[in-house]
């Protein structure tokens, strides 16, 4: 995991103990408040939101606990691995796109940053600059041309 995905789920994590949970406790004591709790909705939702909450405080922190921070900017060279930024041109359009390969914990594709263990990481791995991946695709497999491989 990068030392960025590490802060965002950490942030997430405070951010669920310390204003999410208050905020669903006090949803929970204003629901009792209206009375018999077998037909008060508000209730039955907000206890279904601290089951959430709880269940994914747990999940991030165990997640938190065991994570393995690799800092991409000490790592050199032209081949992808873990952390690397790669731009590619999918070579039937001609589209380029940037990608940064994350832990599975902090991929976001709205953002570029794709899992160590999607099709197209594991492609990716090992190759170079100017090297072709060809990828599985659900419209069949798609090719990409290694434009760039940086580590910042």
């Amino acid at each position: 995991m990068t030392a960025k995905g590490l802060q965002r789920l950490e942030d997430e994590l405070r951010t669920l103990k310390s204003v999410d949970r208050p905020a669903v406790i006090r949803a929970i004591a204003e629901a009792r408040e209206h009375g018999d709790l077998s037909e008060n909705a508000e209730y039955h939702a907000a206890r279904d939101r601290q089951s959430f909450i709880e269940g994914r405080v747990l999940e991030l922190e165990s997640i938190v606990s065991s994570a393995e921070v690799i800092d991409p900017s000490t790592l050199t060279g032209t081949k992808v691995r873990f952390g690397a930024h790669i731009e590619v041109v999918d070579e039937e359009t001609d589209k380029e796109n940037a990608y940064q390969i994350v832990g599975v914990h902090e991929a976001d594709i709205k953002q570029g940053l794709i899992s160590i263990s999607s099709p197209l990481a594991k492609a990716l791995i090992g190759k170079d600059v100017g090297d072709t991946i060809s990828v599985p695709a659900p419209g069949g497999d798609r090719s990409y041309e290694i434009l760039k491989v940086t580590y910042r």
